[in-house]
């Protein structure tokens, strides 16, 4: 009786397998005609293979963008899922990731750390090595963006950090402050982009760094743009240039790494400009050099930050964390004051370099005098 019932069972259970794989079968055959078919060995491959042998050499672009995804991958992803197979990588997984990187980034460092794993399990997809991205799931998502609007300084804090810098460094204040130029724009200004007799400057270029090195590259989103020179700038510019005449400085373009092609030689080719403001030894100035030591210093001699604190004994120099007073308060105070003195978003964005005049008006808005006041004073006038 025993031998009957487990012969029954054998053949019950072989028959289970059996309708399991014609389904499978069948699913997969239906696949196949929609051209959605995907191989479950193609997604053996480790996340590390894939990213290193498939994914990272189709990755074009900036080359200050790359390196900044590069940084991601090799920091916060293949440490963690870089062993997994592709089709290993599900929800549960990215919730115990997620968890690990709350303990040592914001949730906007996350959110981008994400979008990077995202991108690369979505071409995973797309070369048919996965049914579909975990990354987009329902049930498992990045954090949502830190709440908080920009804030801007006074016009007091402004001119207390200027006088707190040294004399060769001030002209760059008076540009990010009344042209609302980003850092890399202000360090790469030269004096042919600024128009004494028509009231503009030209911002075509910035500094920026890849890879430890400098280099001179458009500005950010490769946008070049004109903004209303400002007596009160153009004297400080003249002034600036009396005491410190401008240095002609060569840099490669757009990346300083060697080139691999004559084409690329040709675009990387390094070329001169007469910059306005260059460090001690008439070069073009390090960002990461200014920030540490001659920034931070200014924003502590003004108040703006606390003194410098020495660490616990080792020595270690310790600066207050100061990410919202970064040389990127100036454009924000030049933005504050252009919108409360009544300057139009459409002109403010132009000047800025947004492309989208919505942006301005979510990221400044409240910086508008008064919104709405000049609608209830009408209606009030109508009721009166």
């Amino acid at each position: 009786m025993f031998h009957i019932v487990a012969n029954c069972s054998s053949v019950g259970s072989s028959r289970l397998r059996r309708r399991r794989r014609l389904a499978w079968l069948a699913q997969a055959q239906t696949d196949a005609r929609r051209g959605e078919f995907v191989d479950p060995r193609d997604g053996v491959i480790s996340l590390k293979d894939y990213i290193s042998t498939h994914w990272w050499p189709t990755q074009s672009g900036d080359p200050s963008t790359i390196e900044r995804i590069e940084q991601r991958v090799r920091r916060h992803i293949v440490p963690h899922l870089g062993a997994l197979p592709l089709n290993a990588i599900g929800s549960e997984v990215l919730r115990h990731w997620k968890k690990r990187l709350e303990k040592d980034l914001g949730p906007m460092s996350i959110r981008l750390v994400w979008a990077t794993l995202s991108s690369v399990l979505q071409a995973a997809v797309e070369d048919r090595r996965l049914g579909r991205n975990p990354c987009r799931s329902s049930t498992v998502r990045p954090p949502a963006a830190a709440p908080g609007r920009v804030e801007a300084w006074s016009p007091e804090q402004v001119l207390a950090v200027r006088e707190a810098l040294p004399d060769r460094y001030r002209l760059l204040l008076v540009i990010g402050a009344g042209l609302g130029l980003r850092q890399g724009e202000a360090l790469g200004l030269s004096a042919d982009d600024v128009d004494f007799e028509k009231e503009v400057v030209h911002v075509r270029r910035q500094v920026k760094m890849v890879r430890a090195k400098l280099c001179f590259a458009l500005p950010k989103g490769r946008k070049v743009r004109d903004v209303p020179l400002l007596a009160s700038v153009a004297r400080a510019i003249r002034q600036h240039m009396e005491q410190f005449a401008p240095v002609p400085v060569t840099l490669p373009w757009d990346d300083p790494t060697p080139a691999e092609t004559p084409v690329e030689a040709k675009h990387r080719r390094p070329r001169t400009y007469s910059l306005l403001a260059t460090g001690r030894e008439r070069k073009a100035i390090n960002r990461n050099y200014f920030n540490s030591y001659v920034w931070k210093p200014a924003l502590a001699e003004a108040g703006v930050i606390a003194p410098l604190d020495e660490g616990s004994g080792d020595g270690a120099r310790v600066w207050e964390p100061s990410r919202e007073h970064g040389f990127h308060a100036l454009r924000h105070f030049y933005a504050s004051e252009e919108l409360e003195a009544g300057e139009s978003v459409v002109s403010l964005a132009r000047w800025l370099g947004h492309s989208d005049p919505g942006f301005t008006l979510r990221k400044y808005s409240h910086f508008l005098p008064r919104a709405g006041a000049r609608g209830s004073a009408a209606i009030d006038a109508i009721f009166a």
